[in-house]
């Protein structure tokens, strides 16, 4: 079981993506994630997000776990995920 704020993050992205989190958002997602959570806790939301078991999702995670550690997602991309979580009501203001 997640700890409370976990599971509200997790809750809040199967909200903002009903089918899913699309592969290409994975890795800047996790970077936004990454300005308010720990590794394991993103390890631990990624883990939950893919309760399927889906290896190939589990894959893609894994890679964007790894991509943001070694490199940084572009402006586009973290915008549009952005957008995306804001549209939401996901509370940014304080990763910016």
């Amino acid at each position: 079981m997640l700890p409370a704020v976990l599971q509200s993050v997790v809750d809040f992205l199967r909200a903002g993506y009903p089918e899913g989190v699309p592969q290409r958002d994975y890795q800047p997602l996790f970077a936004l994630l990454g300005r308010q959570l720990t590794r394991d806790e993103i390890a631990l939301v990624a883990s939950e997000l893919n309760v399927t078991g889906d290896l190939d999702t589990a894959a893609a995670i894994s890679e964007a776990i790894e991509l943001v550690t070694d490199v940084e997602p572009s402006e586009t991309d973290i915008a549009r995920v952005k957008a995306h979580l804001q549209a939401g009501g996901w509370p940014l203001a304080s990763i910016d």
